[in-house]
């Protein structure tokens, strides 16, 4: 009988963590799924494993909430936040281009970033291009972590949406496990979820 209770007060405890990480999310414009998680816990007293959800179960709350609290304020937003990426990736044409992160799955809250991908042979290419078109960014430093770390992240607004722009090398571009989406899946994307009147 106790772990029964152990495992109700256990699951109850995993809900109320990724529903407060689902509104962190939505609400204060965290992006990190582990970051979200870990401040929810923190601030539920959770220190069990067992009481920590998924990446795939604050996803599902994070949803839901957007769904009750901000359905139409969302939808709206997403629409222009799709159609700012969609103009982005027709701008970078010469250079492999790819939508991916909130924006692209549908999650982005108030404070997201467009997140675009770029596969180039130099991330110096991008930026004469960009230097080229008078567009003004923000360099930054990727930190190196792993074999898959971009050659640099450029930052800058699209539209009044703040775009982030990561570049990796050609040879990158085969990496699976990242969702991506070319032009004309966003574009697609967009006429699929034109906001109701």
């Amino acid at each position: 009988m106790p772990n029964r209770a152990h495992g109700f007060r256990s699951s109850h405890l995993r809900q109320e963590v990724a529903a407060a990480a689902a509104r962190m999310m939505a609400e204060d414009g965290i992006s990190d799924y582990g970051f979200a998680k870990r401040k929810a816990a923190k601030q539920l007293g959770a220190v069990d494993a067992d009481s920590l959800p998924t990446n795939a179960e604050i996803e599902a709350a994070l949803r839901e909430y957007q769904s009750i609290y901000q359905d139409e304020e969302h939808e709206e937003r997403l629409y222009a936040m799709r159609c700012a990426a969609a103009d982005v990736l027709e701008l970078l044409n010469p250079f492999r281009a790819y939508l991916t992160g909130p924006v692209l799955d549908g999650t982005a809250g108030r404070y997201a970033e467009v997140d675009i991908e770029v596969f180039a042979d130099s991330a110096k290419d991008v930026e004469i291009f960009f230097l080229n078109q008078d567009i003004r960014y923000e360099h930054r430093e990727p930190r190196k972590l792993t074999h898959d770390t971009p050659e640099a992240i450029l930052v800058f607004e699209w539209d009044d949406f703040p775009v982030r722009l990561t570049l990796f090398e050609s040879r990158q571009e085969r990496r699976s496990h990242v969702e991506r989406a070319r032009l004309d899946a966003v574009e697609k994307l967009i006429d699929d979820s034109l906001p109701t009147p």
